[in-house]
């Protein structure tokens, strides 16, 4: 009796794990599957942004602002018609892009789901220019359209779904339970702003952000100089084993194979036409004054 019990204890299980919906990363194609729904995440995401921005110190300095909203407006739009153009028009409901700078000395910048991003001051003597301030935008922006904040909460719900079996105490009814694990992850400190992904969502951030850059007219080979600008720093020089971000060495190796791809996808700007030299010859008219002689007579 106790062993059907259990079994039909981890049935429910994976009935309530089956209850989600299948992903797919656009470019990728990579398949995953979710167990929160765009409005719960979204509605949680909201939340967490509108605190973080409250604690936030906003930067004073409108140029480097006005280039962050800039560059990220223009990743956004180009990411929107990609989107749209390719099947997944009903995905960019899902974005109310947001792009912020805040003053923060910390070489960092984050995205959470449904398109806000805070980019920290002190990233941007790294960046140094446009373009490599697109790789990081571009990298944020596909973390939100891979949706990686989902699949991440949704590891740590298939977590709490196993200490519930432990526990003998899932519900019986996969909706409720559905939602009061969502419930519990949340208060159990899922930050958005501090969520470490997978060395595997890095990487695809990563894939994604440079052919996003390329897309919105930025050229990609400005990842690889940039990144070895980040891996000088010295703060990621632990082994990867150890680490959710790719070693610099394997990024940046990851990087150079994909670059042939992500080309594909860049236009260079048409340089603008040379102005034409317009010599004005000026034109001299020599009037002879005509002397007439009347003979007195």
């Amino acid at each position: 009796m106790k062993t059907i019990r259990t079994l039909l204890i981890a049935a429910l299980a994976l009935l309530c794990v089956a209850c989600g919906t299948t992903n797919t990363v656009p470019i990728t194609g990579r398949k995953t599957h979710l167990l929160v729904s765009d409005q719960q995440i979204l509605s949680l995401s909201t939340q967490q942004y509108q605190e973080y921005m409250k604690g936030a110190k906003v930067s004073a300095d409108q140029n480097n602002t006005a280039l962050v909203k800039h560059v990220g407006q223009r990743l956004a739009t180009a990411v929107e018609t990609f989107l749209k153009n390719n099947g997944y028009a009903n995905e960019i409901q899902n974005f109310q892009w947001e792009f912020n700078l805040v003053a923060d000395n910390q070489v960092n910048a984050f995205c959470m789901p449904g398109g806000k991003i805070v980019v920290y001051e002190g990233i941007l003597p790294v960046t140094q220019n446009e373009a490599s301030l697109a790789i990081v935008l571009g990298h944020e922006i596909a973390h939100a359209v891979a949706k990686h904040s989902a699949e991440q909460l949704s590891k740590q719900m298939r977590q709490q779904y196993a200490t519930k079996i432990g526990g003998s105490v899932l519900s019986t009814a996969t909706g409720s339970a559905a939602a009061g694990v969502l419930t519990s992850v949340a208060n159990a400190g899922f930050n958005f702003a501090n969520l470490k992904y997978s060395r595997d969502n890095e990487t695809e951030a990563d894939h994604l952000g440079l052919i996003f850059a390329a897309m919105a007219g930025y050229d990609p080979q400005a990842a690889i100089p940039f990144w070895q600008r980040m891996a000088q720093l010295g703060g990621n020089k632990k082994s990867e084993f150890f680490s959710d971000h790719p070693s610099d060495e394997k990024r940046i190796a990851a990087l150079q194979k994909q670059m042939p791809e992500a080309l594909k996808y860049y236009t260079p700007p048409t340089p603008a036409p040379a102005a034409k030299s317009t010599t004005t010859k000026k034109k001299t008219t020599t009037t002879k004054k005509k002397t007439t002689t009347t003979k007195k007579k």
